[in-house]
């Protein structure tokens, strides 16, 4: 169930004064008191039946396995689904590069086509975090994110598609042409998401499909740098803009604009300013390394690994995505292969310590 939001006016005026008064950093601006600069947007209830933001994942419950069920032998198709998971950074998809973030749409384009080459299956943050990953036996989950909410990332034109210039329009182009790979991914938006004031229509297309939209913070903060009150207001005011423009969706995902965590790390899973709260299921980090399976006991959901989208013969490449993919695919790193079957988690009985402990119903080891 949604919050029913009241006080529209009053809450926007607010964001506009406090938007045009702070910096993106902003780490000494606290506001004074949470009504001064806070969005007026009260909430009736939380959403505790969408999030969680303790970060306990939704344990599977054991199906049917046995002969005869029709599913997928496990060690026949080698599913590990405690392998690593590859989650994917993208910023601006731009022809002429002027950061190491940014990527060509050559580039993008090409490293859809390997993933799907490869075996992979798209799937959303809210989808890894909550374990719900249902995907063919013997294919591996990747998790596509975009930071900043670029218009470079989408924008629709006067018919209303996507332009196919853009990162969503090349997805959708790559999945066409590679039936499987599913177009989704998760977008982590800023204040006026892809130049669209409010984005309202960007951003209900979309959740229309399949698309997810997380939280960014509004003003791209440096959130180490930034008291409580100032974490808590900017992740809320965001959210406040993102229930405007949807809202049936929860905001259930959140990505750290340049990986920087609040001192507070709690502040980060779930908050509160204003009257507006926040409880996000997963908060990403900045480029890395895999993130750890969603069923192991390794994974912190309040600080989850993401690769930078890069060659690599570039700067740091050791850290790249195509790196990182080289040795998923030969072995170096474990990557997670499905079972094929969204009820139970499957692995190599060696890999048993590496469970977490909610799943253990559901375990499948062979």
């Amino acid at each position: 169930m949604r919050h029913i939001i009241r006080g529209d006016r009053a809450a926007l005026a607010a964001i506009a004064i406090v938007l045009a008064g702070c910096s993106a950093t902003a780490g000494s601006q606290t506001p004074a008191t949470p009504d001064d600069q806070a969005p007026k947007a009260p909430r009736s209830e939380q959403r505790d039946s969408h999030q969680n933001p303790q970060g306990d994942r939704t344990a599977k419950t054991r199906g049917d396995a046995g002969d005869g069920s029709g599913k997928a032998d496990p060690a026949a198709v080698r599913a590990n689904e405690l392998g690593a998971v590859p989650v994917l950074m993208y910023h601006r998809i731009m022809d002429e590069p002027e950061t190491v973030d940014d990527r060509t749409p050559q580039e993008f384009r090409a490293e859809l086509e390997r993933l799907a080459r490869e075996g992979y299956v798209p799937v959303t943050a809210r989808e890894f975090t909550s374990g719900e990953m249902d995907i063919p036996a013997g294919t591996h989950p990747v998790v596509l994110t975009f930071d900043d909410s670029t218009p470079s990332q989408f924008r629709l034109g006067a018919d209303g598609r996507p332009d196919p210039g853009t990162a969503v329009g090349i997805l959708l182009d790559v999945a066409e042409r590679h039936p499987g790979f599913r177009p989704v991914a998760t977008f982590f938006v800023n204040a006026d998401p892809f130049g669209e004031p409010g984005g309202r229509r960007t951003l209900k297309w979309l959740d229309d499909h399949g698309f997810e939209v997380g939280n960014h913070t509004l003003k791209h903060s440096v959130l180490e740098d930034a008291d409580d009150a100032m974490v808590q207001w900017d992740i809320a005011s965001n959210q406040w803009l993102i229930d405007k423009a949807l809202p049936d969706s929860p905001v259930v995902s959140m990505a750290l604009p340049y990986g920087s965590m609040p001192r507070n790390r709690q502040l980060a899973l779930t908050g509160e300013y204003g009257g507006v709260r926040y409880r996000h299921q997963g908060v990403y980090l900045a480029g890395g390394r895999p993130a750890p399976s969603p069923y192991s006991a390794d994974l912190d959901p309040g600080a989850i690994p993401r690769i930078r989208s890069q060659e690599a013969t570039a700067e740091e490449g050791a850290y790249s995505s195509s790196a990182w993919l080289d040795r998923l695919a030969d072995g170096t790193a474990e990557r997670y292969t499905s079972d094929g079957d969204p009820e139970t988690v499957s692995f190599p009985r060696e890999q048993a310590h590496r469970l977490a402990f909610d799943h253990r119903e559901a375990a499948r080891p062979y």
